[in-house]
């Protein structure tokens, strides 16, 4: 089938693979790629970002085994990323890796990336920098306050959305009080969701216990491995410590090291906590999703292999030829 007429027909494929960080989703989608011509399209919001390289996990240029992959290092550590953005990027992506007649493998653990991409966003009012300014400074204040007003204002944002997660509740309460309507009733409207295509969603569960040990020795290998002088190299190219890539897991901790505001197995212990934090809310999002086919381990045993080679072939065999 060509693929215009798999456009048409909304059959061409797409796999999506999901998961906790620490999952083994990169393996997987390797091993996927020996299998059936594949390019991978990066679904992880802070591998978008150039320099950030250690504590994002992100493979190198010799570990990605001669596989195509997109969206990675496409923006400066201090340049405004958004899931809109990452849609308008990837979904031509998508089309020309078809057109190529190779299999696009969207691989990552940002759930509001992947949603962005297939159900599509509302366009939301632009940006308030007065009125964020002062959400930003209520929060300093009164941590927490925030979340407490947005319970108040749209009760289903709140519910999705970490108290502690304070960019994406000051945009939630910014569309609240410029539009003067909830952000999830907006959500409901005025999406676009990604045509032509017929998705295949695979996740990965480890079991909670060795996810955690495999967190915490990645987390103490990222120290050793250079995390501290990436940061302070990110640091002497001018880039602010207020980037928001420096807000992330690893990096906010190794710049509180640096300033002397912890000590280094403070550091490590304190990434090793909230990155298990991280993976269980990333657990919480994808369960809600709808349509995934789950395996109950890590992408790197030769089980999940099998069981994600499977399910792939099942999916494609009967709309697809490559």
């Amino acid at each position: 089938m060509s693929f215009d007429a798999a456009v048409k027909s909304g059959t061409a494929p797409l796999v999506a693979i999901v998961g906790p960080s620490g999952s083994g989703k990169s393996e997987l989608a390797l091993r996927m790629a020996e299998v059936w011509p594949a390019e991978i399209v990066n679904c992880d919001s802070l591998q978008i970002y150039r320099h950030f390289d250690i504590g994002t996990a992100k493979l190198g240029e010799g570990e990605r085994a001669g596989v195509p992959h997109h969206l990675i290092d496409v923006a400066e550590p201090d340049e405004l990323f958004t899931a809109g953005d990452y849609a308008r990027r990837a979904r031509p992506l998508l089309r020309e890796i078809v057109q190529r007649g190779r299999l696009p493998l969207v691989v990552g653990g940002t759930g509001f990336y992947l949603r962005a991409l297939l159900e599509g966003l509302f366009v939301g009012p632009e940006r308030d920098e007065s009125l964020r300014e002062r959400l930003k400074e209520r929060e300093a204040r009164r941590p927490g306050s925030l979340h407490r007003v947005l319970s108040r204002l749209d009760a289903r944002s709140a519910e999705r959305i970490h108290p502690r997660d304070v960019n994406k509740l000051i945009r939630a309460l910014e569309v609240c009080l410029v539009t003067q309507r909830p952000l999830s009733a907006l959500h409901a409207e005025g999406r676009e969701p990604l045509r032509g295509f017929r998705p295949l969603k695979i996740g990965l569960n480890p079991p909670r216990e060795a996810l955690h040990a495999r967190l915490d020795a990645r987390c103490r290998r990222m120290f050793a491995g250079g995390l501290l002088e990436e940061t302070e190299r990110i640091l002497a190219m001018g880039y602010s410590p207020a980037s928001k890539p420096f807000e992330s897991l690893g990096y906010s901790q190794a710049l509180r090291h640096l300033k002397g505001k912890l000590g280094l197995e403070e550091a490590v212990a304190l990434t090793q906590r909230d990155t298990r934090r991280y993976a269980k809310r990333q657990m919480t999002w994808f369960r809600r999703e709808a349509d995934i086919e789950w395996f109950e381990g890590f992408g790197d045993e030769p089980a999940a292999q099998a069981w994600a080679r499977r399910q792939i072939e099942e999916y494609l065999e009967p709309p697809a030829n490559f």
